[in-house]
């Protein structure tokens, strides 16, 4: 879920600065009542029952269960009504999940990141400067928010502005590259596969997660030994926690519309240590009635071996993966394709395999923002691997 306008009005509410005001986590009572008034901005798709059952599976899903996930509610700290009911003057939720950085000395560490989503404003209380309030606290809450000490320290949060680069930047999210390719659905994409092109499900992601987090860390001490350290390179774990939650998500959609989960999650070509793969997921925003609102997006591109010299082979494997993604979209009623933040390799194999695509830099929705906790100010830092699986 993306972070959606938040100020954009009720006379009788305190000021944004008020110290009446408080961020905190809300009552299990209070949750559903979140999530019946961002049902319509986030939930279309599914019934409002459905929608209040699914907040409530994705807390018990990998990568938000055990506490994974931590629901965040601005409001008074001394309730105004007898009944001791609190308003709810802004909400939004953050995952805890892994994450790589890189050292002045060019090391490669592991740390703690948080992914901050679905922040919300009721319309009742817009335009008070609540969510302005509620992000200049989350920013600093969130730097000590279930840090690992000095093994596993909080390194930055992120989250992807659908309101522009300017609100969140001026809260201290900096803007990042936020971009994609764009295919067409296509029926008869998929046939024929190729030799060597194999579909990808469940069984088949944590071999592959693992090899791509391994392959990650190495092109994070890269970049590092380019630069002399210079640049602080993070990137969050492509780990199988983190997909699980987008597949589970999914299956959740898939099932309450279609009456049944997808099997194909992904592809994969060529030989072990020479492979490439691709896996995906189908977001739903606007149901069978609105498909404009389906997006197939591919979460991760991973290139085995980048120093592969046999580009026909990984030339037509790519064109294969590209296939199949467009094919599963066509059959499950998605709009387009979209893969994020191209590297330059994967940008050059799309423009290689013959196939008309869109390439869209984006200025308003889905922009990638993060907030750096680094120990010296001002650090300049590169975001890697910034694709769709590290959304929430």
């Amino acid at each position: 879920m993306g972070s959606n306008n938040p100020d954009s009005s009720s006379d009788s509410s305190p000021d944004s600065s008020s110290p009446l005001i408080t961020l905190t986590n809300p009552t299990p009572s209070e949750l559903p009542k979140i999530f019946t008034l961002s049902h319509p901005k986030w939930g279309p798709a599914l019934t409002l029952q459905d929608y209040l059952d699914r907040e409530a599976y994705l807390t018990t899903v990998p990568l938000s269960k055990n506490g994974g996930i931590t629901h965040w509610l601005l409001t008074l700290s001394s309730p105004p009504s007898p009944s001791g009911e609190r308003p709810i003057l802004a909400s939004c939720e953050s995952i805890k999940k892994r994450a790589f950085y890189t050292t002045p000395s060019g090391s490669v560490r592991e740390g703690v990141a948080h992914g901050i989503a679905s922040v919300f404003t009721d319309p009742e209380y817009r335009g008070r400067g609540y969510a302005s309030r509620m992000m200049s606290d989350l920013g600093q809450r969130l730097k000590t928010w279930q840090d690992g000490g000095e093994d596993r320290p909080v390194v930055f949060s992120v989250l992807y502005s659908d309101i522009g680069k300017g609100f969140y930047a001026k809260h201290g999210w900096a803007p990042f590259r936020s971009s994609h390719v764009s295919w067409t659905p296509s029926s008869a994409a998929g046939s024929p596969r190729g030799k060597g092109v194999k579909t990808i499900g469940y069984h088949e992601l944590a071999e592959l997660c693992a090899v791509d987090e391994r392959l990650l860390k190495e092109r994070l001490a890269g970049l590092a030994k380019e630069d002399g350290g210079k640049k602080r390179h993070v990137a969050l774990a492509p780990e199988l926690d983190q997909l699980l939650w987008h597949l589970m998500r999914e299956d959740f959609m898939t099932k309450h519309i279609f009456g049944k989960t997808p099997e194909v999650r992904g592809a994969v070509a060529g030989e072990k240590g020479r492979r490439v793969w691709a896996v995906w997921t189908r977001g739903y925003y606007g149901g069978l009635g609105k498909t404009e609102g389906n997006t197939l997006h591919v979460l991760r591109v991973v290139v085995e071996d980048e120093e592969n010299t046999a580009e026909e082979e990984l030339v037509e494997g790519f064109k294969a993966i590209v296939g199949i993604a467009r094919a599963e979209a066509d059959e499950w009623r998605s709009h387009d394709v979209q893969m994020w933040n191209p590297t330059g390799l994967v940008r050059g194999l799309v423009e290689k395999i013959g196939v008309e695509y869109e390439f869209v830099e984006r200025d308003k929705e889905s922009i990638a923002s993060l907030m750096w906790y680094g120990e010296e100010e001002g650090e300049e830092v590169d975001w890697v691997a910034n694709e769709k699986y590290a959304w929430c």
